[in-house]
């Protein structure tokens, strides 16, 4: 499960947050990165870009960035049991 479209600023964004680690927190399910709503990120597409090509250094893209890592670095932990 990975949260996207996340805004700190709105008590429903972290009240979605909140539940989503309380449920999933303990398992492999949820992501711990967290993709920020970016406006960076919404303008991409509209220049015919990924993000990482429009803005790499927005919020948003080093949010993907560091998903990209965790998902790598879960992989890892897979083939090392």
């Amino acid at each position: 499960i990975l949260l996207t479209l996340y805004d700190k600023r709105t008590r429903l964004s972290k009240d979605v947050h909140k539940e989503l680690k309380s449920h999933f927190g303990e398992s492999n399910l949820l992501f711990k990165t967290v993709i920020p709503r970016n406006i960076r990120l919404a303008e991409a597409p509209s220049f015919g870009k990924p993000a990482l090509h429009y803005d790499k250094s927005s919020l948003g893209a080093r949010a993907y960035l560091a998903l990209a890592g965790e998902i790598l670095k879960n992989e890892k932990m897979k083939k090392d049991i």
